[in-house]
């Protein structure tokens, strides 16, 4: 009831779905039948104020093990536009089968304050009771989808153990004889998977193998499918990689770790196969043994390249003076494919970190990443932050758009961000002019290039100098430390031509800069240069 009495609307959808798409064409489908008890349940709460939209959200052979439906993704989307108040469904596994699928789809229906109503098991989500009977439901549900996908393994693994196909898309080679559900050659691409295995055993890379098929203008298997083809793409690392390691081509099938003789014809000899896992065994690293130096982003984990489906890979260059760090993230497909066919390529660190805070920031409402303590916090913790709210950061550097999907709902938030505003290097430390200046020279003059980006607000503060040289707070104090050095000394550091200034560091002055007193700054300094010592003229 309205507070002056008269009825509440109530707007009412209705969701209906089924998992296979048998009897679909016919003239009153499982659909209808759920759409027609939902309607009478509707119309008998009129008196309530229930009224049915005319918008229709029919999920017809789509599974109930996830969430990926469009008539499903288009009620949660109608509920954010503020278009209904309650949802009605047949039964609550119509919804999901899922328990946690369901829990925070449900989750979702109390933020936006929604209802839920479960028809043939009589609850809604407005009492307690029927909370209760709701996730009771969901459990048996969970548990029955559970047992039909045991069942149904332990059908096909016994099909693979006498070398049957049990379904699928055939690979690269294949085709599926309809007739009799078998494998079958396909000579024209058997010819390619055997190419592969040669250029392979030749020495050729997985990547050499990739850039070679591509040149000659190969791609990979093409799936003609209800929705959209798949595949039809240029050949990756891993495509060669897994080609190469499947049993298949040897007219093997693989089950549990163990290999069981197949049906179909082998495309490649066993001992062609051996040999080609002999040498991918040969090759093979223990991760981590690798000898460059691993250096993690703020990012890294979360942000992908949407243009290539590829993640971007954290990395950095040096300065000519060895001392600065310049950190990019790059395409990881560009850089294995000769930095053509991406169009982004590579981004300057800071520049993306920074704006995607700022987006977080409108997103949510985590005081962890406006607090003054944020700059401070390790790497390590920022980024554990970062993963706790973001599912996923996604880039088009040819649309010039951003994508942050974050973990508390199904949407993803879209930014405009051009590319080259990602190519502008920020406010940086300049590089030196010389690499043979001694390195006591180059640490004053660095630090007197810290005071002034300071000074002309080009930076915050320390730390965020810091952050854009990759380098620790604590570090860069004792670089700008040597601030404290009397004018005379350090007159004599920058313009002298004394022999021992290209053995003197910044750890050698610490006791000097320490010294409030000048006059005695002059003594020591005095001590550590004697004879040698060329005024400058």
């Amino acid at each position: 009831m309205a507070e002056n009495g008269e009825v509440k609307i109530v707007r009412c959808a209705i969701y209906t779905r089924k998992s296979t798409t048998e009897n679909m064409q016919s003239d009153f489908t499982s659909l209808d039948a759920q759409r027609e008890s939902a309607e009478s349940y509707i119309k008998s709460q009129q008196h309530q104020g229930w009224v049915l939209l005319k918008e229709t959200y029919d999920d017809g052979g789509f599974s109930g093990a996830h969430t990926d439906r469009p008539a499903l993704q288009k009620l949660l989307q109608d509920i954010r536009d503020k278009k209904i108040d309650c949802v009605v469904v047949y039964k609550v596994d119509r919804l999901s089968r899922s328990l946690s699928d369901f829990v925070k789809v449900l989750q979702f229906f109390e933020e936006q304050q929604v209802t839920f109503v479960s028809i043939t098991q009589h609850f809604n989500t407005n009492t307690s009771m029927g909370r209760l009977t709701l996730n009771i439901l969901l459990s048996f549900a969970q548990f029955e989808r559970e047992m039909i996908s045991e069942r149904t393994k332990d059908k096909m693994g016994a099909a693979r153990k006498k070398g049957k196909w049990v379904g699928g898309l055939p690979g690269l080679g294949y085709e599926i004889d309809k007739p009799t559900k078998k494998l079958i050659i396909n000579p024209k691409e058997a010819e390619l998977i055997r190419r592969m295995f040669q250029l392979y055993l030749e020495g050729n890379s997985y990547r050499k193998i990739a850039l070679i098929l591509t040149a000659e203008g190969y791609r990979t298997k093409k799936y003609p499918c209800r929705k959209r083809n798949q595949g039809g793409v240029i050949f990756r690392n891993t495509n060669i990689q897994l080609i190469l390691k499947n049993p298949t081509y040897m007219g093997k099938i693989r089950y549990e770790d163990k290999l069981y003789d197949g049906l179909h014809e082998p495309i490649v000899s066993p001992e062609i196969f051996r040999q080609v896992q002999e040498k991918m065994k040969a090759n093979w690293r223990e991760p981590g043994t690798t000898t460059h130096r691993k250096f993690p982003g703020l990012l890294t984990g979360l942000f992908r390249c949407t243009a290539c489906k590829c993640s971007f890979g954290h990395t950095y260059a040096r300065g000519r003076n060895k001392n600065f760090n310049y950190r990019y993230y790059v395409c990881l497909y560009s850089i294995k494919h000769e930095w053509k066919g991406c169009p982004t390529k590579s981004v300057i660190a800071p520049v993306i970190e920074n704006k995607c805070l700022e987006f977080l920031i409108q997103l949510t409402r985590d005081n962890r990443l406006t607090s003054e303590d944020w700059p401070k916090l390790p790497l390590e913790k920022q980024s554990a932050i970062l993963k706790e709210l973001v599912k996923g950061i996604e880039y088009d550097g040819l649309k010039g758009k951003l994508w942050v999907e974050m973990h508390n709902n199904f949407k993803k938030h879209e930014f405009d961000l051009p590319v080259d505003a990602l190519k502008k290097i920020v406010p940086n430390i300049p590089r030196m002019a010389y690499d043979h200046e001694p390195l006591i020279r180059r640490q004053l003059l660095l630090a007197h290039q810290i005071r002034g980006m300071l000074a002309d607000g080009k930076a915050k503060d320390l730390q965020q100098i810091a952050a854009w040289l990759n380098l620790s707070k604590q570090r860069l104090e004792q670089v700008t430390n040597l601030l404290f050095l009397s004018p005379a000394v350090q007159e004599a550091i920058i313009f002298g031509n004394s022999v021992h200034l290209c053995d003197m560091t910044e750890r050698t002055l610490r006791p000097l800069a320490a010294e409030p007193d000048w006059a005695r700054q002059a003594v020591s300094w005095k001590a550590i240069l004697p004879s040698q010592y060329v005024s400058p003229s």
